[in-house]
């Protein structure tokens, strides 16, 4: 069997040329208010200490220590599990592969137990302030912090961070979100502009593949999968999404079911993730959603037991059916190139990008099946940042002699310390570049890539951004 060339030319020079290009923005740094973290690590400290209290004097605690006295270990899953579910009664919403009660994060969250969501706000809390926090405060230089971009350490071969890492902050939490992004702040007169990639892997994803339906629904703006998978899992009517709520409802929709299944998901875990974020969501008229779902014949989430067959009448059902119409209706294609692709690893052990570059191995060995078919996808989706951040920061932004300073990348994001004179002028060289001059750059992408921005006020913090038009 004749073996490629691990790495094509264009492939070898976008990784170095990337590499210096990370330099530059590590050196740039991003400004951080230090005073704002001292105050924020205070207010945690006072909130955690106030929580804490409260779950001691909680009748799950007391019947915590009771069970397990001395040994009592406050961060103990299992003797979490074991108090709620055998010595409380409690019900459980399913079992571990090795028959125990499932006690990770989801499973607790789906119980609706207030001692659980303050127990589990209390570690997140602690979390977010020692790891977070603490952890920024002590990287800041001048005002600044210098974080680590790498290109040489991620399989997929998108981007990681270090020092601190700025791509796994908590960002969308919705209460420990805005406090640590309030911490990051622009230069004095300045303001923090992110880019970022709309649905960049699922741009990535129909232009490997190539499945006309996924092809036809990004280019046609007239459909809308998210909202015709929400149709189906919810049993709604199309006038559902003209509101606010509807919007919400479509969201769900997206986030924990159509990018869960195209990154490799499936409906046991998709449908107590659905469950859970349609809980205080409604439709038009103001019901519940989930009451919604009651007069359709859907009462329960369902067992989510993978050794199990969803019963009729329960959501886990609804989600399977949906599942099965995704892949085996929608996109045909899409479900043939993964069968066709992981076969392909299988018999030469390795699989080449659209950008050039070979992947091989997993995180600890052979590629499962999920990484076989999301990293041909997850590498070029980054790739297209990649190469645009190299255009902008080492050729557009020199050549008109901008201020303005690229700070940081997430993936399928930029974030700039802006100039507000040069704000519009960065914002059309970004969409030129990120948008147009990239699909010039890679034939392989059979459709255009799309992009959406949010500013702060001058001087305002990256909490306080907002979307604008580009």
């Amino acid at each position: 069997m004749t073996h490629e060339i691990p790495y094509s030319q264009d492939a070898l020079e976008l990784l170095h040329e990337g590499a210096v290009t990370m330099a530059e923005i590590e050196c740039n740094g991003m400004g951080v208010d230090v005073a704002r973290i001292d105050r924020t690590i205070a207010e945690m400290k006072k909130t955690v200490a106030e929580k804490q209290q409260a779950l001691e004097a909680n009748e799950v605690m007391i019947e915590w220590r009771k069970r397990f006295r001395n040994k009592t270990n406050v961060n103990s899953r299992e003797q979490l599990g074991t108090v709620l579910f055998d010595v409380m009664g409690f019900e459980g919403v399913g079992e571990t592969a090795g028959g125990r009660h499932k006690t990770d994060e989801e499973a607790l969250e789906e119980l609706d137990i207030p001692f659980v969501d303050d127990y589990l706000l209390t570690q997140k809390l602690q979390k977010a302030m020692s790891t977070n926090l603490v952890g920024i405060k002590r990287e800041v230089v001048n005002g600044r912090i210098h974080c680590f971009f790498n290109l040489h350490n991620a399989v997929s071969y998108r981007s990681t961070s270090e020092s601190t890492n700025f791509q796994n902050q908590p960002i969308r939490h919705p209460l420990i979100g805005p406090m640590i992004r309030s911490c990051f702040i622009p230069s004095p007169g300045n303001q923090i502009v992110e880019i970022d990639y709309s649905g960049a892997e699922v741009r990535a994803g129909a232009s490997v593949t190539k499945d006309p339906v996924l092809i036809n629904y990004v280019l046609d703006e007239l459909t809308d999968m998210h909202r015709d998978t929400a149709l189906e899992l919810f049993m709604l009517d199309p006038s559902e999404f003209e509101d606010k709520q509807g919007k919400l409802i479509r969201f769900e929709a997206k986030s924990n079911f159509v990018f869960a299944q195209f990154y490799g998901s499936w409906y046991v875990q998709c449908a107590p993730r659905l469950w859970k974020a349609i809980k205080d969501l409604t439709v038009r008229d103001g019901t519940p959603l989930r009451k919604h779902l009651k007069r359709k014949g859907i009462r329960e989430l369902g067992a989510c037991n993978a050794k199990e067959r969803p019963r009729p009448g329960t959501f886990e059902a609804v989600v399977k059916a949906t599942e099965e119409s995704f892949w085996n209706k929608r996109f045909k294609v899409y479900a043939q190139w993964k069968k066709d692709n992981f076969a392909l690893y299988q018999q030469q052990g390795y699989l080449k990008t659209a950008t050039g570059f070979i992947c091989r191995f997993g995180k600890s060995g052979p590629m499962a099946k999920n990484d076989a078919n999301n990293y041909p996808i997850q590498g070029p989706a980054f790739h297209c940042l990649l190469w645009s951040v190299i255009r902008i920061v080492r050729k557009e932004m020199p050549k008109r002699k901008m201020r303005s300073k690229v700070v940081g990348q997430i993936h399928d994001s930029i974030v700039a310390d802006v100039v507000p004179e040069e704000r519009d002028e960065y914002l059309e060289l970004c969409k030129r570049v990120m948008v147009d001059k990239v699909a010039k750059h890679f034939p392989w992408l059979l459709v255009p890539m799309k992009i959406e921005a949010d500013v702060s006020p001058v001087n305002g913090s990256w909490a306080e951004k907002k979307g604008i038009e580009i």
